[in-house]
């Protein structure tokens, strides 16, 4: 699945794997180009796999004019060795009828390269919050038992707020009905977490509660929660929170309105 770019293969033992569940507002995926833009990762390799719509584009975070004409497609892995962070952005949707097949092929990556944490960073339909959710932070996560075990203490010193569980059908649902755990318009991101529950998999789910439109404040408020936690701009030498937007984001909603209009 995994193919590397370069003459040696990377080794991701011990690292953190951060990636974007395709959800709604592709937050999760404008938070992955506000990390591997701001902190220069290094392409390392690509994810070779029916279970994308197959893509090909220019380089997203380009420079120059030389760097611009690089070739990337729709599932490329960066890391940074001195942070031992590994970045794996998703630029497609996962074909229908192969998510569990992809959710398969991508543990199978995560546990035979050894990474000690994967972050997943995903989001929410915000209309279909219930009362307790609307009071409240729009941020939310979810963590597997094993990775709970060693995040714990860090958890609760950040105080946040766990992805609450509800009814099926709120007011309708019998009372003695079990809660269950749903995260509408969140992609692969609850499936990939019970997965990795059932496999004992390190992983949590990163998630904002947002709706279509320019997403970009919820992309910087969902990098800056991942921040918090991980610390990857608290290097003395850089500014702190200062995320720098990719070259790629320039006419990400079209240009500016045409003062003929008025």
């Amino acid at each position: 699945m995994f193919i590397s770019s370069q003459k040696s293969p990377p080794r991701f033992r011990d690292f953190t794997l951060v990636m974007p569940a395709v959800a709604v507002g592709n937050v999760g995926q404008l938070a992955v180009d506000l990390i591997v833009s701001t902190l220069n990762l290094s392409r390392v390799g690509f994810l070779h796999t029916d279970c994308l719509i197959p893509m090909v584009g220019n380089n997203p975070y380009a420079t120059c004019k030389e760097d611009a004409e690089e070739l990337h497609t729709s599932a490329e892995v960066y890391t940074a060795a001195e942070l031992k962070l590994a970045v794996l952005q998703i630029r497609a949707p996962v074909v229908q009828t192969k998510s569990k097949k992809f959710r398969e092929l991508l543990l199978s990556w995560i546990k035979e390269s050894g990474f000690s944490r994967t972050v997943v960073l995903s989001s929410s339909h915000a209309y279909q919050r219930d009362d307790r959710q609307l009071r409240d932070t729009p941020l939310r996560y979810l963590i597997t038992p094993s990775l709970l075990k060693v995040s714990e203490d860090a958890l609760k010193e950040l105080g946040w707020r766990e992805m609450e569980r509800a009814a099926a059908f709120p007011g309708v649902t019998d009372a003695n009905t079990e809660p269950r755990l749903s995260i509408p318009g969140g992609g692969i991101s609850k499936a990939l977490y019970i997965d990795s529950c059932a496999e004992d998999v390190p992983l949590a789910v990163l998630l904002i509660f947002c709706s279509e439109g320019d997403n970009i404040p919820d992309a910087f408020t969902l990098v800056n929660h991942l921040n918090d936690w991980l610390h990857l701009l608290d290097n003395p030498s850089q500014e702190p929170h200062k995320w720098k937007i990719p070259t790629s984001w320039t006419l990400l909603f079209g240009s500016g309105i045409p003062p003929d209009l008025y």
